[in-house]
């Protein structure tokens, strides 16, 4: 069983979780070799494991993972169902994967739990560097198969934002156990408490030995959410990370609504701010994340107390980055002639939560292509719990179609402008799902809205940088030679 690493050194660098296989495997443990946290995002690892393999797994990554899982019976249910040697037709869509719920599901969960261990395992492989996982408290109904998934695998952290993770340190400690667990989920209109079960019996396979219980660092928006969580042993974190709204993805929204400033984003003011101070007089270690990305950023960040930062636009943009090529290259090209803009959306996220989106063409921050797609939900990986009028359990997002939403019980006006994250970010990373129409998902692009590291770093590592090549811009040298002889 593979066993978490033992190092005890704290990262200067986390890279950040990105997206839907943008923060991938490789990305991951091109970060982990350097020493510094390697982070995999465990959001819809269960689809992209589904679609590689009905994709053909042409590298055999996936198959090579899969033959290490410890439970061969889970490999082969998944094998027979979306393997397709050879890959299936360009052009075909792909087989859909059992939606999240809160009633029990065993292939559900078993492909979660595969596809979880198969994206650390390997990250993990060929070295002893840390990697973590980075989850979305918004997607509850997913934590517990994930993260016992990674756990299999080994994982050295895990990371969760987007909510209050009071649960998550409870819940690490009985999965390393392998024990049965209950975790409590929000369900709209309902007061009653409501909880998803999930049961790992069989999944480690024959008298499997306890896991190694992974670090578990918070990243939180707030002092006040810092010490909620620090102030009980039983929701206490490991580490903190301090987002601020600058960071790519999903941030919080303003404490005090404000009129929209002329770009129609968010406007923050003082009480957003993080008083690091507070942080760290907590104790745990921390870190700062959101427009940090230069050798500056790290130094200062660490004259107030932090171990480092995390760091997650420079990331996305480096050669090991799941993005497709083509995407990937255009945000370099338009990034390095100062023409890319990113704009935080107050309405683009189904979650509700401001969310940073990159105007690029041919993408859904284009509103003609906006207009053009057909509004659906087939992934459903934000879709919502709510109570029925006859107090059964219903879901919606409000990204699907406007109607259903409203059949449902929800506001038309919370319909407007949504974007289907969970199809969009599978497109990202070249996984687009294609309808029998014959219309193909197009992207979403984010990223954090401090590119000024930009033009430094390109002249210290050239246009097709690679993640050693950011670690090594970011670091002192000796730090840097420090660390990485720790792994070799």
């Amino acid at each position: 069983m593979p066993t978490g690493s033992t190092t005890g050194v704290l990262p200067a660098v986390i890279q950040g979780g990105m997206g839907v296989g943008v923060s991938g495997w490789r990305l991951a443990r091109a970060v982990a070799r350097t020493g510094q946290l390697g982070v995999v995002s465990g959001v819809a690892l269960d689809a992209q494991l589904a679609r590689r393999l009905q994709l053909g797994d042409p590298d055999g990554d996936m198959r090579r993972a899969l033959d290490h899982f410890p439970d061969q019976g889970t490999v082969t249910r998944i094998m027979d169902r979306y393997f397709v040697p050879g890959g299936i037709p360009t052009g075909r869509p792909f087989r859909p994967v059992p939606r999240l719920g809160l009633r029990p599901n065993r292939a559900r969960d078993e492909l979660t739990v595969a596809g979880n261990f198969v994206e650390v395992w390997l990250a993990k492989e060929g070295h002893d560097g840390p990697v973590g996982v980075n989850y979305m408290e918004k997607i509850q109904l997913a934590t517990q198969p994930a993260a016992y998934g990674a756990m299999l695998a080994g994982v050295d952290h895990v990371l969760m934002g987007a909510g209050i993770p009071g649960e998550l340190p409870g819940l690490l400690d009985a999965l390393s156990t392998h024990s049965t667990t209950e975790l409590t989920v929000a369900v709209e209109g309902s007061q009653e408490r409501h909880t998803v079960a999930f049961d790992p019996t069989g999944l480690a396979g024959p008298a499997p030995r306890n896991l190694f219980r992974p670090r578990f660092l918070a990243i939180v928006a707030s002092t006040v959410l810092a010490r909620y969580l620090h102030r009980s042993s039983a929701t206490r974190p490991d580490g903190f990370v301090l987002e601020t709204h600058r960071a790519g993805g999903h941030s919080a929204p303003p404490r005090r609504r404000e009129p929209l400033n002329d770009e129609g984003e968010p406007v923050y003011g003082p009480r957003d701010a993080i008083d690091i101070a507070k942080v760290a007089a907590l104790g745990p270690p921390f870190w700062l994340a959101g427009g940090q990305a230069t050798p500056r950023g790290l130094a200062a960040a660490k004259d107030e107390g932090a171990a480092g930062v995390q760091v997650g636009t420079v990331f996305a943009l480096a050669r090991e980055s799941g993005l497709t090529p083509g995407l990937r290259q255009g945000l370099l090209t338009r990034g390095a002639a100062g023409t890319l803009r990113v704009r935080n959306d107050p309405l683009a996220s189904p979650t509700g939560f401001p969310f940073k989106v990159a105007r690029v063409p041919d993408t859904l921050s284009d509103e003609e292509e906006f207009a053009l797609r057909p509004r659906l939900c087939d992934l459903g990986f934000l879709r919502t719990p709510f109570r029925k009028d006859n107090g059964t359990i219903g879901y919606r997002c409000p990204a699907e179609p406007v109607d259903a939403y409203v059949r449902k019980g929800g506001a038309k006006e919370d319909t407007d402008g949504r974007r289907c994250l969970c199809n969009a970010l599978t497109a990202n990373v070249g996984l687009q799902q294609h309808r029998p129409s014959g219309y193909v998902e197009p992207p979403l692009l984010t990223l954090g809205q401090d590119l000024d590291f930009l033009p430094d770093l390109l002249r210290h590592a050239g246009p097709d940088f690679s993640a050693a090549d950011v670690v090594d811009y970011l670091l002192p040298k000796q730090e840097t030679h420090a660390r990485t002889s720790l792994v070799e």
